[in-house]
């Protein structure tokens, strides 16, 4: 029998720390310190050359006293600056650089008997999609302030004709200030084939537009209602009301009441096309080629695309090669008549459809209520007219893709500005036209023009173009060149006198750079400066020698930045042509020009001699 196992002893009770417990405080032990040894280098030897005192070094150049603080002072404008739209053209002529010419739109197939919006008659930034019903403007930059306009392949002229068009977005334009009234609206209704893109704001169109008017010739009338974005307005003429005819619309499905009431005499036959004209909207059309339409459309109304083709009327055709289309450069100084000689050659010219491209063309495209911004907008003028000038350069570089007629309506007086700006258009037949006026007249245009638009054009900028006049001549990038009033042996002594003018009373050559970055490396590079009028005056008698231009172009007495330029002492480029220990480094002139001010005051000073 096994004994009982021995019962084992309880755990001891846990018994809590008393209350007046305390963690053992850590004394860490006191940091070593580091006594670092004392370092006694001899001091660096003094230099011994003899500094003369600041501002007191011989010759032209005075070395600045870095220890006195500079001054302060505003960099001022010696004249109260004008800026308008001449203003900034001279500042486009100026630049350089030829573009490449562009890659040309790809021709897409489409059955011309349907009724589709016309790329031809539509304005160069409304974008047509690839199925022609339809479309949107450009926004970007100030092309927010842009009115944009298309019509329809195919007009008509007799029964009873409709169409609808859909507001498909309001695009978003962040850019625009807030005090921009009316970002977003559409106007839509009917014009000849003869009428502008700029809906309702001529004789002969007729529109109807999303603010509640209804416009033509430029006489805004309230009418209907409304409408915005995912609005359908149906727009209905009737050609059989007697002896009138009648342009109603619809919107949503709701008749609006007649809008306009034209006499057929007045039409005498001409055929009324489909018309938008946009602001910052995408829209879409329906001539029929839906197989339901948005809203009903009243008894005996037929859809355009449904008419026979033959009782259809084609809007004018554009031309089928490059070699047809036309574009006439404007030659002349601000206020010569250029703008005035293109509007009327295009409307005495309507079968070729001239797209006028300047300044003046853009602002049109801004009105306001069918009025001109110049006089009741409140922002800053020159800060739009510098934008108008950036949509018209995009726009220059978007019409040398598609085949149509230009007038480039500029200064274009630069003989560059000539070159580069025909370059993109090769393969058009490309015409210059010359406007040159006698002075006498130049200046009576000039006191009319500012009295009625203001001084746009600083003189100084005048100046300078008058420097700089260049007659162009049939060549490489004209094929010919009209002279409209002064004829070229006339205007050739007239240009002459503004050279000589504009040189004597215009400022010192300016300094020009290709923008091409410097060869060397590091941080803070350069650019190369072309040299381009540095010897237009003669140097000025200094020990320390003219230094030349960087490129060795046009270097007066000293040598090119790389050793090209002729002249300097030492071997082509020394600073001191008396010092040969200065000439002659880097082939030449080298790099002692990369530092001018240093050079001189540290290489063509001289000690004085001991009393």
């Amino acid at each position: 029998m096994k004994p009982d196992p021995k019962p084992e002893d309880p755990a001891p009770a846990y018994t809590a720390p008393p209350p007046t417990y305390s963690t053992p405080a850590y004394n860490a032990p006191p940091p070593t310190t580091y006594n670092a040894p004392t370092y006694s280098a001899p001091p660096p030897p003094a230099y011994n050359t003899p500094v003369p005192p600041y501002n007191a070094l011989p010759g032209a150049y005075n070395a600045p006293d870095p220890s006195q603080p500079r001054p302060q002072q505003p960099r001022k404008r010696p004249y109260e600056e004008q800026r308008g739209r001449g203003y900034y053209e001279h500042r486009e002529d100026k630049r350089g650089r030829s573009p490449q010419p562009p890659a040309e739109d790809e021709e897409e197939d489409f059955d011309e008997t349907l009724v589709a919006v016309d790329t031809y008659n539509c304005d160069l930034h409304f974008k047509v999609a690839r199925d022609r019903y339809s479309g949107y403007p450009l926004t970007i930059e100030g092309f927010a302030y842009l009115w944009s306009g298309a019509r329809a392949t195919y007009g008509a002229r007799q029964g009873r004709v409709c169409y609808e068009m859909k507001v498909n977005e309001e695009i978003s334009v962040k850019h625009l200030p807030a005090s921009e009234p009316d970002p977003h609206v559409v106007r839509v209704g009917w014009s000849l084939d003869s009428c502008s893109t700029q809906l309702g704001e001529e004789p002969f169109s007729y529109g109807y537009g999303g603010t509640g008017k209804k416009s033509t010739n430029c006489k805004f009338e309230n009418y209907g209602e409304t409408f915005a974005e995912n609005d359908v307005i149906a727009c209905l003429v009737d050609f059989e009301c007697g002896e009138e005819v009648e342009m109603s619309f619809m919107k949503n499905g709701k008749w609006l009441g007649v809008a306009y009431r034209v006499r057929k005499d007045v039409l005498a036959g001409r055929a009324l096309f489909p018309h938008v004209l946009v602001k910052n909207c995408a829209i879409e059309f329906n001539f029929g080629q839906r197989e339901d339409t948005y809203f009903s459309v009243p008894p005996g109304f037929t859809f355009i695309q449904h008419l026979p083709v033959a009782e259809r009327v084609r809007g004018t055709t554009g031309p089928k090669s490059k070699a047809e289309c036309e574009i006439l450069m404007m030659v002349g100084l601000p206020a010569a008549g250029k703008t005035t000689w293109a509007v009327k050659h295009a409307a005495a010219n309507p079968s070729k459809k001239y797209n006028i491209l300047g300044t003046n063309a853009i602002m049109d495209k801004m009105r306001v209520m069918g009025l001109r911004r110049q006089r009741n907008y409140a922002g800053r003028w020159d800060v739009l007219i510098q934008q108008a000038t950036q949509c018209l350069n995009r726009l220059i570089q978007i019409a040398a893709r598609k085949k149509r007629n230009y007038i480039l309506d500029q200064t274009n007086v630069y003989g560059s500005a000539q070159r580069r700006k025909m370059r993109p258009f090769e393969g058009f037949q490309r015409k210059a036209v010359v406007i040159c006026p006698t002075d006498e007249d130049l200046r009576e245009r000039t006191v009319r023009r500012t009295d009625e638009e203001g001084k746009d054009v600083p003189d100084h900028a005048v100046l300078e173009m008058k420097a700089n006049f260049t007659l162009p001549e049939p060549g490489d990038f004209l094929d010919s060149v009209l002279f409209v009033e002064l004829q070229r042996d006339e205007a050739a002594e007239l240009v002459r006198q503004y050279n000589e003018e504009g040189r004597k009373a215009g400022p010192p050559p300016e300094k020009r750079f290709d923008g091409r970055p410097s060869p060397f490396r590091g941080r803070g590079g350069f650019q190369r400066f072309d040299g381009r009028g540095a010897a237009a005056a003669p140097p000025p008698p200094q020990s320390g020698g003219n230094r030349g231009g960087f490129q060795g172009r046009g270097g007066g007495a000293g040598g090119g930045f790389r050793g090209g330029g002729g002249g300097g002492g030492g071997g082509g480029g020394g600073e001191d042509p008396t010092n040969p220990s200065c000439g002659g480094l880097g082939g030449g002139g080298g790099v002692l020009g990369v530092f001018p001010p240093l050079v001189e005051a540290r290489w063509s000073w001289k000690p004085p001699s001991p009393p």
